[in-house]
């Protein structure tokens, strides 16, 4: 192959040795970018294809970033760039490595280094100006994959890995390859594999769930069984007893998008929390179809409680311009001086906007377990901040949610049921309407297991690798944009192909498509065995886990005794920490208005989850002071508390990561060990009248450089 830049040309030729077990195209000769080639790979035993998996090129080389560094190989495929230790196999039981791997709709920066100083960043078509000496691939997911290439005549692959990186890179975003990849294990059909959790793609599901909440004043809804009324909403979902379907279908007409109230999760204690989207106020609804919208939104209660969601919450494009900034102010060749560095993550607003959620939830949460009533939370499209604040309520007030069975299912219903973007959100659809919203709520999901860390079973490694896989394009639980798409024949927007892999003498081959070109729709990303193994899926239960906590341990189902009613036939709404009460529950000018509130029941202006807390369960007097309801968590949000999630957003700065908590005692001592290096360093920097600073616990070493 020929490769020029700047007045200088090379005559490469491609090496014709290939390690063991690796079958790939070679580089067509007079061409600066490689061509991917159809060849079907008979047998991958050491690199472990896929089906439908073509290796593209491949170099040998060492990784960096380590202790000690890590000899290997780097392939590049057509579907994601792979290191593989000398020396290392996959598992057949986990054929995608959540170590090793990197999906290339993953890739956001792609980096060749040539000496001290010679760093090309590489685009789509841009040629490559010098034979790379490293690589440094940055993911999308915080995660960075550096690797350093071996000289002595081998510099052809290390050219040709580079640049088949580039051109499959490009390939992958141009052509929307966001395949959903069927895997069937040994022995098993296409079908036949049960999800670890329900993914509520059936009416038994919902009913299942529903007894289990003890929401005995709703039912299960069939009318958007056909997704006749929206496909962003689930085939079914819960609707109060007494409501038809053919009231639900008129009433859903007069929402944003066709997303009525419905339910979201019921408290033991009587309360009700609902969502929908705004009001559409275009409309021009009868008599009857207002009373039906007043009746879903009261759910049987007196007390009503309309949530501004968005009040006080940053908008779609905020949340993307402040990842932006976090990920550009993390990656390794950060422009920001060490002694700026904390203001530039002050600037890039995350962390405010974390703590916004935080708040806002802690708020809602004080709402639903104060009084017996309904909170409805609104937002346009109630697609997004809804799921956000509704997974948040459940996690504050429900220990059940904090197992790692509940936090998986309520990541199933009221996310991937509910209809939240992921594609969209996530660039798959084009970077106008991105916004990680999801990843928002990993963060402050993470700043709760912080704070509490003995009330959650879950561990932040299982923050980490659910974090991770809404870029591995291997199921089609973060592929889509809503249920109606997922359910699809043909996974939604293109069409892709399903294969069975079969296993035979520790090789791979593949076979042919399965009849009608379907995907197993069983496969989500909740089948953790397809990318971590035994050993890793044991690292996410939280070993500092209070079995007290557990749901057996709570309280009997039903239990109001404390909850206090609220005042006859009010309604209010929550916005900018107050609650304001509302003459009438729905826009429409013949709208039927609800009786008043008198004035006892104006609310004090309130600023905080505590003051709301202390307004909810002082009011009215007569009442007296009521205890904080059991298993109700209310997390702190102010300076401090709010941390930089280090372990994931700092994932390519190997030297931060060090003192973080080790799974293991070896890592532990390691870590210690290191810790007290770096004290014995410290110390004589620290003057006299600094020792009462230093040990306290709010301004130890790793907090004045990188405890956040």
């Amino acid at each position: 192959m020929w490769w020029g830049g700047r007045g200088q040309s090379f005559n490469i030729t491609p090496r014709k040795e290939e390690p063991e077990g690796l079958s790939g195209p070679k580089s067509a000769q007079g061409s600066a970018m490689l061509e991917p080639r159809t060849h079907q790979l008979g047998s991958c035993q050491a690199s472990g294809c896929l089906p439908g998996e073509q290796i593209l090129a491949w170099a040998p080389g060492v990784r960096k970033g380590l202790e000690p560094q890590l000899p290997g190989t780097l392939i590049c495929t057509n579907l994601r760039v792979t290191f593989q230790p000398n020396g290392w196999q996959r598992s057949q039981e986990t054929p995608l490595s959540s170590e090793y791997d990197f999906a290339l709709v993953n890739i956001g920066r792609l980096e060749a280094v040539s000496g001290l100083s010679r760093i090309q960043l590489l685009r789509p078509g841009s040629p490559l100006k010098f034979i790379p000496e490293e690589i440094l691939i940055h993911g999308r997911d915080f995660r960075l994959l550096r690797v350093g290439f071996e000289a002595g005549g081998l510099e052809p692959q290390a050219f040709q890995v580079t640049m088949a990186i580039v051109q499959a890179r490009a390939q992958s975003s141009q052509a929307q390859q966001y395949a959903g990849i069927t895997l069937s294990k040994a022995g098993q059909s296409s079908g036949s594999r049960k999800p670890p959790i329900p993914l509520l793609e059936a009416s038994e599901d919902w009913e299942t769930e529903r007894k289990k909440q003890g929401a005995r004043g709703w039912r299960v809804s069939t009318v958007n069984e056909r997704f006749d009324i929206a496909t962003s909403l689930p085939n079914y979902f819960w609707v109060p007893n007494r409501t038809l379907d053919s009231e639900v279908k008129r009433a859903f007409g007069h929402f944003h998008q066709g997303r009525g109230p419905r339910l979201s999760w019921h408290h033991p204690g009587g309360s009700d929390l609902l969502r929908c989207s705004g009001f559409y106020t275009a409309s021009d609804p009868n008599k009857e179809d207002i009373r039906a919208v007043e009746s879903m939104l009261q759910a049987g209660h007196s007390d009503v409680v309309l949530v501004d969601t968005m009040d006080e919450l940053p908008n779609l494009a905020d949340v993307q311009v402040a990842h932006l900034r976090l990920r550009a102010l993390c990656l390794p060749d950060s422009s920001v001086a060490e002694d700026k560095w904390l203001s530039a993550l002050e600037g890039t607003r995350w962390l405010d906007y974390v703590r916004s959620c935080l708040r806002k939830a802690s708020d809602i949460s004080v709402l639903v377990t104060s009084r017996v009533r309904s909170v409805v939370l609104q937002e346009h499209g109630d697609r997004d901040f809804n799921g956000l604040l509704s997974s948040l309520v459940q996690l504050l007030s429900a220990p059940e949610a904090r197992t790692l069975l509940g936090f998986q299912s309520l990541v199933q219903r009221e996310w991937v049921a509910a209809g939240h973007p992921f594609l969209t959100r996530l660039g798959g659809a084009g970077a106008s309407e991105e916004a990680p919203v999801f990843l928002l709520f990993l963060d402050c999901v993470w700043q709760l297991l912080q704070q509490f860390p003995a009330e959650f079973e879950f561990s932040e490694f299982f923050l980490l690798a659910l974090h991770d896989s809404v870029r591995v394009p291997d199921t089609l639980t973060f592929l889509r944009d809503t249920p109606w798409e997922r359910g699809k024949p043909s996974g939604g927007k293109p069409k892709f192909n399903s294969y069975t892999q079969v296993y035979t003498s520790g090789c791979i081959y593949n076979s042919k498509p399965l009849a009608g070109n379907s995907i197993n729709l069983k496969l989500s990303v909740w089948d953790w065995d397809l990318r971590y193994s035994y050993e890793q899926t044991l690292q996410f239960h939280n070993t500092g886990y209070d079995p007290e906590h557990c749901p057996d341990s709570w309280l009997a189902r039903q239990q109001p005794s404390f909850m206090v009613p609220g005042p006859p036939s009010s309604v209010w709404l929550f916005s900018r920490g107050t609650l304001t009460p509302l003459n009438q529950l729905c826009p429409w000018r013949d709208s039927s208005s609800l009786l008043a509130v008198s004035s006892r029941w104006l609310p004090r202006p309130a600023i905080s989850s505590e003051s709301l807390a202390d307004q909810e369960w002082g009011l009215p007097s007569h009442w007296g002071a009521c205890p904080l309801p059991p298993g109700l968590l209310l997390p702190g949000y102010l300076g401090p508390q709010i941390r930089l999630w280090r372990r994931c957003y700092l994932r390519g700065r190997p030297e931060i990561q060090i003192g973080l908590s080790a799974p293991t005692i070896s890592g532990l001592q390691e870590e210690l060990t290191h810790l007290q290096e770096l004290l014995r360093k410290w110390t004589p920097r620290v003057s006299p009248k600094d020792n009462s600073k230093e040990r306290d616990p709010n301004t130890t070493l790793y907090q004045s450089q990188w405890n956040f």
